[in-house]
């Protein structure tokens, strides 16, 4: 069916977007999360965008813009740059509407994602180690064979196929008063925010960037998109050095306020959404119940709805990840000990330690550090704990058992 081309995304086109996506699209459920909650002094729900087809949000966007090409369009191919989750979103709508599809992706982009993106059928190549540098590529391949370039979030369609997703909040959560959503380049929230401000406008969005990865402060305060260099950050979903001019028209003229959290804050809320929500996401998908998290207890107004855009994480980097936020909420404890070099002096470390009730991972022990005297030994003990204040009782009973803690 065709669609007449639009100047600013609106409801009526958002909903319009959801009638062509019924039937390919996953309505995805929404999840109660106390232990959020009881941290936010407010209800907290996840929108589990993570359960959608093809492991995030991103199918959402890619279907609508590859469907309202025309027939021509689609006889060409098209081409795109992408991390991973809209490779892989770019890739299934492709694979349903038969158009031939290129992805670039970063060289150091996840193997799952690669995996993924192939098996829906697209030609994968590897090219940069960002998005932005993939997307120069996807560009001088458009210019050269004449494939249209779907743009990961600068676009029209692909902000109005995003703002399904605030449809669904709406129905799900009548109350729902704060939406907290993790900014890349901003389809998404761009989306979601103009569903909001035309059908519920009392609802507040807040955008959450990885903070050595953000590139929406600057720009606006600046009143225009500036490119800013990208730190190291776990969240490559949503590592964008630029701003879309397209979403970020839509966030200055809504409003739209914007946050970041730091590597701690998104390890520690992936931690908390897999133990205690029971969801698994990527780091960029917990960005805003890091955010949630992070807010003063009551200062976010209504049911709060985090929502996790995405699942797709390399299981070598949820080990990581998961160590990482265990560390950050205190359940390791990396000892050094000085003890008599003398036997039985570690058997009663070890049994001082176990009457703390943590749990002792890994022992070493050293006579070459510089530190010790001829007659010293150095114990380098990891602990499993119940928490920080476990952290602290352990180390307090030692020192009170005469044990030189460091």
């Amino acid at each position: 069916m065709d669609h007449p081309p639009i100047d600013r995304v609106t409801l009526d086109d958002v909903r319009a977007a959801a009638r062509l996506l019924d039937g390919v699209i996953t309505r995805t459920p929404i999840e109660p999360f106390r232990a959020a909650s009881e941290i936010a002094g407010a209800p907290v729900v996840l929108k589990c965008e993570n359960l959608q087809r093809a492991g995030s949000f991103k199918i959402r966007g890619a279907y609508t813009r590859l469907s309202r090409m025309s027939d021509e369009e689609k006889a060409r191919g098209v081409v795109a740059a992408s991390a991973g989750n809209h490779a892989q979103g770019v890739a299934l709508a492709a694979q349903m509407l038969g158009i031939h599809a290129i992805v670039y992706m970063p060289t150091d982009a996840s193997v799952p994602k690669l995996v993924a993106t192939r098996g829906y059928g697209a030609e994968v190549r590897q090219v940069g180690t960002s998005v932005d540098e993939a997307l120069v590529a996807a560009r001088a391949e458009a210019a050269r064979s004449g494939r249209t370039l779907i743009h990961p979030f600068d676009h029209l369609d692909v902000v109005t196929g995003q703002g399904t997703v605030a449809l669904e909040i709406l129905e799900q959560v009548p109350d729902v008063g704060t939406v907290v959503v993790p900014l890349g380049g901003g389809g998404l929230v761009a989306g979601i925010a103009t569903v909001l401000a035309e059908a519920a406008p009392h609802v507040r969005v807040i955008g959450v960037q990885a903070e050595s990865a953000a590139a929406y402060p600057a720009s606006l305060a600046a009143g225009r998109p500036l490119s800013a260099s990208l730190g190291t950050t776990m969240a490559d979903g949503i590592a964008i050095g630029t701003p879309g001019d397209v979403p970020f028209e839509v966030l200055v003229r809504l409003g739209v306020e914007v946050r970041t959290v730091s590597e701690e804050q998104m390890s520690r809320a992936l931690l908390l959404v897999a133990e205690r929500g029971k969801q698994i996401v990527e780091p960029s998908g917990a960005a805003g119940v890091a955010a949630v998290v992070a807010a003063e207890p009551g200062s976010l107004p209504g049911t709060v709805v985090p929502v996790l855009t995405g699942g797709n994480i390399d299981p070598l980097l949820l080990v990581r990840v998961v160590q990482h936020g265990l560390v950050a909420a205190g359940r390791y404890l990396q000892l050094h000990v000085r003890i008599d070099d003398r036997p039985g002096s570690l058997a009663v470390l070890l049994d001082t330690i176990a009457g703390t009730g943590a749990n002792i991972v890994q022992v070493e022990h050293t006579r070459t550090d510089t530190s010790l005297t001829v007659s010293q030994v150095l114990v380098n003990v990891q602990l499993e704990t119940k928490g920080l204040e476990h952290c602290t009782a352990v180390v307090d009973k030692l020192r009170g058992a005469g044990f030189d803690v460091a």
